[in-house]
Parts: structure tokens; C-alpha cells; sequence
């Protein structure tokens, strides 16, 4: 990148296209935004960060199930912000399980951007997901 500025710029846009590419269930395209080393930390696990998938076939693998396990998601009202290799989003994600039970949770997304240790900067490295579980 030419600058801090147009890095920013261009992770603050890159994060503006994952989350349209999410609502649009458009796999490649999100992963097309990942490093091949790259891990997510799933909202839910046994573990403290939830559950860990590394490598960028099984963070895929990830999100294809959670595209068949809320055929209908949807990740709207999303807002952005970039610190230098890190950045975050916030969104509502909305969608219906196959048992017909309606999902809405506000969650945000912790992502690091590559750095001189993973090689390609404009690559995600990590992907840490959280929701705001609702309760009745």
C-alpha cells in the first residue's frame, strides 16, 4: 500500500464488501478476502474464543454450514472502523433454521489483517465473531 491513508481506506472497504458478500451468501467472494493460513473464532464452543477453525479450506467449510443452517441469513446493518492491522464490524444478522426457528442477534466481527509475518496485508488472518445471544 502507497500510504496509511489508502490502507485504511482499503481494509475499511474490503470489510465493506465481506459483509456484502456474507448477506449474499457469496462464498468465493468472501474467501477471496482470506489468507491461506487464516483462523476463525466461531461465536460458540467449548473454549473460551468459541470454537477454532484454522486453514482456509475449513473456515470455509464453517461458513457453508452456517449458510445451511440458516438458509435464509442475512447480515444487515453493518458499520465498520479500521486501526491500522486490525479493524471491527457490527451487524444484525437475521435468518430462519430448517426447524423454522427465527434467529436475531446483533454481533460484531475482531479481524486482523495480514501483517510482515503472514506476507500479504491486504489478506483477513483472523476472523473473531461474537453475538449477543438473546434469551426469553
Amino acid at each position: 500500500m502507497a500510504s496509511d491513508d489508502s490502507t485504511h481506506d482499503h481494509r475499511l472497504q474490503q470489510l465493506k464488501a465481506i459483509a456484502t458478500a456474507f448477506d449474499r451468501h457469496e462464498l468465493d467472494a468472501i474467501m477471496d478476502y482470506f489468507a491461506d493460513d487464516c483462523v476463525f473464532l466461531a461465536p460458540r464452543g467449548r473454549d473460551a474464543v468459541g470454537t477454532r477453525i484454522e486453514g482456509k479450506a475449513a473456515v470455509r467449510e464453517a461458513f457453508a454450514g452456517r449458510f445451511a443452517g440458516l438458509p435464509d441469513v442475512r447480515y444487515t446493518d453493518d458499520t465498520h472502523f479500521v486501526s491500522g492491522n486490525r479493524g471491527a464490524s457490527e451487524w444484525l444478522l437475521t435468518g430462519t433454521t430448517p426447524a423454522g426457528e427465527r434467529i436475531e442477534v446483533r454481533g460484531c466481527d475482531l479481524w486482523t489483517f495480514g501483517d510482515d509475518k503472514h506476507g500479504d496485508q491486504d489478506k483477513i488472518v483472523l476472523k473473531d465473531s461474537y453475538w449477543k445471544i438473546r434469551t426469553t
